[in-house]
């Protein structure tokens, strides 16, 4: 297949809808992005990387950096993650507290904020360094030594993180925080501050299309994990939009208030977009539009 015509085609079919939705203003450093800017990276098992428009353009990845630290924590805990943390779509916004309270502090799924503080949290116990731990295997799927935070975006999440700290005492108050709640907050605003480009994180992703094995040939999940993360993303990566995104995408995905989304497709590829243009549930308006698209161009979807 010409992936490369086949992202030019993409690109061309969403120009009409660059500039719809609204930056995230919430967290100011994410405000002064262009939501006109697009780009697409499309990288395959065996190592092809293809893109079109600012494809090469490092952005905030945010939530997205939930999917690592999720595959992270499961090669290391195994099954007793899943005791902490459920496996179901919310059907709230990501930063919903209302849930964790007539759940007893235990997160629906580990791509809300409650459920990713909760990853962070067993993350930085077993490895002592959970930010730390995620650049570094983003930086060796990537294959960009250069993959690093962003200390302005990371004082903007602390500065604003209110919610995020109710959401983690709150959890305490249940017994389902190991660490010290300000640590785990730190790491967690860290770890979202990470700054990369399409191609970057369409590489990173590659080990969810290859079963679990990553860039170098080691196994970092099982194939029996690596199903369970795919299909967590299926249901729950796009926040309280993700029936939307599976009927229109067809493919496991996880989206970040910095405008990029991830998708994967087993056996294939890993692919990402970016536009900052988010819709009212926080994905990227041009994003989710690419990659239905995509799909709809090729056949390639999980369905």
């Amino acid at each position: 297949m010409d992936y490369q015509a086949v992202l030019a085609e993409v690109w061309d079919a969403v120009r009409p809808v660059l500039g719809q939705g609204r930056v995230a203003t919430y967290i100011p450093a994410l405000a002064a992005v262009d939501p006109r800017r697009f780009g697409m990276a499309l990288a395959t098992v065996e190592g092809d990387v293809y893109g079109i428009g600012d494809w090469r353009e490092p952005f905030s990845i945010q939530s997205i950096s939930k999917v690592f630290t999720l595959a992270l924590a499961l090669s290391r805990d195994g099954d007793a993650l899943w005791r902490r943390v459920g496996k179901e779509p919310s059907g709230n916004p990501f930063n919903s507290l209302v849930q964790l309270e007539y759940e007893q502090g235990i997160p629906r799924n580990p791509f809300i904020n409650a459920g990713a503080l909760v990853i962070t949290d067993r993350l930085q116990r077993l490895t002592g360094d959970s930010r730390g731990t995620l650049r570094d295997f983003l930086r060796a799927e990537s294959g960009n030594p250069l993959v690093d935070f962003d200390p302005v975006i990371a004082a903007s999440e602390a500065e604003h993180g209110h919610r995020n700290r109710a959401l983690a005492h709150f959890m305490a108050s249940y017994g389902n925080m190991e660490s010290a709640v300000p640590e785990v907050l730190e790491h967690y605003f860290w770890q979202c501050s990470l700054a990369m480009s399409c191609a970057d994180l369409a590489k990173a992703c590659g080990f969810l299309a290859r079963h679990g094995q990553r860039a170098d040939g080691s196994r970092l999940l099982t194939r029996s994990q690596a199903k369970q993360v795919n299909a967590v993303m299926l249901t729950c990566g796009t926040y309280d939009a993700a029936g939307e995104f599976a009927y229109r995408v067809g493919l496991p995905g996880k989206s970040g208030v910095g405008g990029g989304i991830i998708a994967v497709i087993p056996n294939r590829c890993g692919l990402c977009v970016w536009s900052p243009g988010l819709d009212a549930r926080g994905n990227s308006v041009a994003g989710v539009e690419a990659l239905d698209r995509f799909t709809t161009l090729t056949g390639l979807s999980i369905f």
